[in-house]
């Protein structure tokens, strides 16, 4: 077992070594940003091919040679409720593999401070909302992305297993659905945001009559601006330590209904949105309890309406580029 070592959260050494894994994704891109706005001077990521993190070999190399001091662990198979439906072993398999080579290699070679990211899909569909940190394994999973919210809390007991066992200040946080520059919007891969943004906007350049989107467009989501996630990650590095996941959101939800009539707005598009009932909806409400958040002394600030407008913005001025 590790020594108790009494551990206060203070600003991070700019010039540290810092281990973004999953850099180019969307919170990663996002965090690596971020960073570097903040003065960050020694940045470390490495995309899919030149690092696979499944490895476990490849991975214990690289840390043994870059020695990072810090580490955000966003490296993750994502995907909407299509995709974790369809490939539940894909998105078990792949993210296990991922998380226990990053966090073993990093417990091996001395990382300081870790943030292990997961999502709030890790609660019980049924949870009683808002959505406390204390709800973890309380009920049952929504079984359309079960496999995905498994390994995602593995991830979670694994940190918690590290701060008990070797006594390391890492720490979890769990965001709410995010979107944003470097989003994948893909048609069988994005999630809701995304895939409105693009069906919409493709939409409104055709000049089509009506639009169908799955589901019944009740459930109610929060949404996050991955700018305000790259935020939250380093204060809360910063500024909180403890055993148990923070939620990452803004504390407040829209409708799915809602959330197509704000991206319809941003994009120009006029005509009529249907829903297909025969679709699944998924969880009816995901929205987080972010007291804890708020008590480290952070909150988001870039509002849902400024948000999709200038992703909007970023999702045409890259269209070549993006994941299609």
């Amino acid at each position: 077992m590790g020594t108790a070592v009494a551990f206060e959260p203070a600003p991070l050494d700019r010039s540290a070594a810092f281990y973004i894994a999953g850099h180019r994704g969307l919170v990663g891109s996002a965090l690596w940003r971020h960073l570097k706005y903040e003065g960050f001077t020694n940045l470390v990521g490495r995309t899919s091919e030149e690092l696979d993190l499944k490895n476990r070999t490849d991975v214990f190399e690289f840390f043994a040679a870059t020695k990072p001091r810090y580490v955000v662990l966003a490296a993750a198979k994502v995907g909407g409720i299509h995709a974790n439906n369809t490939y539940p072993v894909d998105f078990l398999s792949d993210n296990l593999r991922i998380q226990v080579n990053v966090l073993d290699a990093a417990r091996e070679c001395g990382v300081e401070r870790l943030l292990f990211l997961g999502s709030s899909c890790i609660y019980p569909k049924f949870a009683a909302q808002p959505i406390r940190e204390e709800s973890l394994l309380t009920g049952h999973l929504e079984p359309t992305n079960d496999a995905y919210a498994i390994a995602k809390i593995a991830g979670i007991m694994h940190v918690q297993a590290i701060r008990r066992q070797y006594s390391l200040p890492w720490i979890s946080a769990m965001p709410t659905n995010l979107y944003g520059p470097g989003d994948n919007f893909s048609r069988e891969g994005s999630h809701v945001l995304p895939a409105l943004i693009r069906r919409l906007d493709e939409a409104a350049e055709a000049k089509a009559g009506s639009v169908t989107n799955w589901g019944s467009g009740s459930p109610r989501r929060e949404f996050l601006h991955v700018d305000d996630m790259a935020s939250a990650c380093l204060h809360l590095l910063e500024h909180y330590d403890g055993a148990a996941q923070v939620n990452v959101g803004t504390g407040s939800d829209v409708t799915i209904k809602e959330l197509a009539s704000i991206v319809a707005g941003a994009v120009g598009y006029d005509g009529q949105i249907a829903w297909d009932t025969t679709k699944p909806d998924g969880t009816p409400q995901k929205l987080l309890d972010v007291s804890k958040l708020a008590s480290a002394g952070w909150s988001a600030r870039i509002g849902l309406a400024e948000g999709v407008k200038s992703t909007v913005e970023w999702y045409r001025a890259n269209i070549e580029h993006i994941r299609a």
